[in-house]
């Protein structure tokens, strides 16, 4: 970001409180029409949100006003979302909660994972931000408030440490969409086989696996590539993409916590 205010000669502002008085009174002198934010981590406070002519617009990459929050990319992918939005909308003293300028929706595929969701926000972002900001060039847009459509909508937690451990106690598409939820650039889904901690990257169903009864978390079979099927709550999955020093072999058993 410096290195591109630089190239353009864009002067360059960074505050560790953005509701202070001198970071207030250092911005009103540029007397904007708009401020614009984007994956932010501070919250406005009324005399800044009211400081631009316009004032502030937020790109969020959920379908407001569901998936308030953070980290809604993995969060839609764990719930098996079959789309995700993107959404502008006015920036008020709440946490995602001002009303919507803007809104797209993206479809989701078992081809998606984190990574080719994170990539096609990026993309997206930028796009929609641009065409809201054409919008405003024209007069004030309409918005619609997020009560008219749900009147409660719902927030989802920032991830923390530990959240990446993979329960084996799940069915397998829930097992799917889990390791895909969080898979590099993401921490990657981490699991015990062995006493030793195994990352595991991707996943694969298996189409028309038997759904059947067996010990949750037991390696059934163990291919020449290296890829290996294990037991679930309800059938089985295959394992692809991981990171492990020990040795793997059939009968061996994940930690079941």
């Amino acid at each position: 970001m410096l290195n591109f205010a630089k190239k353009y000669n864009i002067n360059y502002l960074k505050y560790e409180n953005i509701n202070s008085k001198e970071f207030i009174e250092k911005v009103s002198k540029y007397k904007c029409d708009l401020f614009v934010s984007m994956s932010f981590n501070q919250i406005f406070k009324s005399e800044i949100i009211n400081l631009p002519k316009y004032k502030i617009i937020n790109c969020h990459a959920g379908k407001l006003p569901f998936y308030r929050g953070r980290n809604i990319l993995n969060w839609a992918l764990i719930n098996d979302e079959k789309e995700f939005g993107i959404t502008v909308h006015y920036v008020d003293e709440g946490i995602d909660t001002g009303d919507i300028i803007l809104q797209r929706s993206y479809k989701i595929t078992d081809e998606d994972s984190y990574k080719t969701l994170l990539e096609r926000a990026y993309t997206s972002c930028a796009d929609i931000l641009y065409d809201t900001i054409k919008i405003f060039k024209k007069g004030i847009p309409l918005s619609i408030k997020q009560k008219d459509i749900n009147p409660v909508g719902f927030y989802c937690s920032q991830r923390k440490i530990g959240d990446e451990i993979l329960n084996w106690n799940q069915t397998s598409r829930e097992i799917f969409n889990f390791v895909r939820a969080i898979c590099h650039p993401a921490p990657m889904a981490r699991t015990i086989l062995n006493n030793l901690e195994m990352k595991i990257n991707r996943v694969e169903l298996i189409e028309n696996a038997p759904i059947y009864k067996c010990v949750i978390g037991t390696i059934l079979n163990k291919e020449k590539d290296d890829s290996f099927l294990v037991k679930t709550k309800d059938s089985l999955i295959k394992v692809v993409d991981f990171e492990h020093n020990g040795k793997i072999k059939v009968g061996d058993r994940f930690e079941i916590k």
